[in-house]
């Protein structure tokens, strides 16, 4: 085998370089269903796509990762070949890893500083279910830096640096032949939902890692494949169009849960489908779900996502839309300074909650206080990566 990527492989992909405006844009969306669903309490949860569905904003951040992945790396496995292709991984793994190690310490440090200012309200660190870690930290330090010791709250950031770490092998599979690729992501899939193939999540215990990545790399290397060109397209079909509506709609009745606590049939078929929408290995149907909902999604945002960029000025909700459109685009671009910032930002806006209460007015305002905060870490995030002191004034 070569190191450099063949040229059949070259031909049949297509020359990346630039980002889908419609991936910044739904990325952009999961960021703000990823606050939303981390903040404590927060009555908006019952709104985001979770309650509605199997899949949910997880699934939307993975397979955009996967695409983003294609665009950030897909050129230079091609151009410079599998050993640079693999470093700039690498270079990227370096990042991820130290963002993850960052933000469990910067909230860990926040919650403990909260225990202290609030002695008699609520207990911060065991909303985490930190107590381990304080207890006796040096084991604890030693699982954090090695990955052993995965809390509950910080476990997608681990799964993404094993997908991550997959790239390479996949890669140098795809170039002999891409049905090599797609077996081994069906056998990794396999393995994790059929065998015993995942990490532990703590010492203590038998847990898991929450996130399996080796479930979670279908989703991901399915973005991957898609944005490279290594699976068509989906054809623009009516017919199509009306069987994923279809899907999304009988899912919904075994997966919102005001009706699952009223009809015992849904409660019991959701429980009877078990590990076929289980979250941790990324159950088959969840997979059948998101594939319906962004087929859905696809087709209504049009060509290059044309039927998302109103026009009609004279309309104040077109003239709304098209000042909030690029603000979602710049946080889809940011995704990851703005996941790190959010989920820290999510325990704070939770504290606010509690020291404001959560009536409709508070939880309005909180939300919008995290909105713009994330926002100014998305813009504060495109700034410096413009290397603004490298221009000449």
């Amino acid at each position: 085998m070569t190191d450099r990527i063949s040229v059949g492989a070259t031909r049949a992909t297509p020359q990346l370089t630039t980002r889908d405006p419609r991936l910044d844009f739904f990325r952009g969306i999961a960021m703000f269903i990823i606050l939303i669903a981390h903040t404590p309490g927060n009555w908006l949860t019952l709104w985001i796509p979770a309650r509605f569905g199997f899949s949910d904003a997880t699934e939307t951040f993975v397979f955009c990762s996967g695409m983003a992945s294609a665009i950030a790396f897909g050129k230079v496995f091609r151009d410079r070949g599998l050993s640079m292709g693999s470093a700039r991984v690498a270079f990227r793994l370096w990042q991820v890893y130290w963002a993850h190690l960052g933000l469990f310490f910067a909230i860990a440090t926040t919650m403990a500083a909260l225990n202290m200012i609030f002695p008699d309200g609520r207990n911060y660190i065991g909303q985490l279910n930190l107590y381990h870690f304080f207890k006796d930290p040096g084991p604890q330090l030693i699982g954090l830096f090695t990955l052993t010791y995965v809390p509950n709250y910080f476990d997608i950031l681990p799964m993404y640096l094993v997908i991550l770490a997959m790239m390479p092998l996949m890669l140098a599979l795809a170039q002999i032949h891409k049905g090599l690729m797609a077996a081994a992501v069906l056998a990794f899939w396999l393995m994790a939902n059929y065998g015993n193939l995942s990490f532990p999540a703590e010492p203590w215990s038998e847990r898991q890692w929450f996130f399996n990545p080796f479930g979670w790399q279908l989703i991901f290397f399915t973005g991957f494949a898609f944005m490279s060109g290594w699976l068509p397209a989906p054809p623009k079909s009516r017919t199509l169009f009306w069987l994923a509506v279809a899907i999304v709609l009988i899912v919904l009745p075994f997966a919102y849960f005001r009706i699952l606590r009223e009809v015992a049939f849904f409660s019991e078929g959701r429980a009877a489908l078990g590990g076929l929408i289980n979250k941790t290995d990324f159950g088959i149907l969840r997979y059948v779900h998101f594939l319906a909902t962004a087929y859905v999604a696809w087709m209504l945002v049009g060509p290059r996502g044309e039927n998302i960029r109103t026009t009609d000025a004279r309309n104040i909700f077109a003239g709304i839309w098209r000042f909030c459109l690029p603000v979602i685009m710049k946080v889809g671009q940011q995704s990851l300074a703005v996941f790190v910032a959010s989920m820290y930002i999510a325990r704070l806006l939770g504290v606010l909650f509690d020291l404001w209460g959560r009536s409709y007015a508070t939880m309005v305002f909180v939300n919008l206080i995290g909105f713009c905060a994330i926002i100014a870490v998305a813009y504060g995030a495109g700034w410096f990566k413009s290397n603004p002191w490298r221009k000449v004034v």
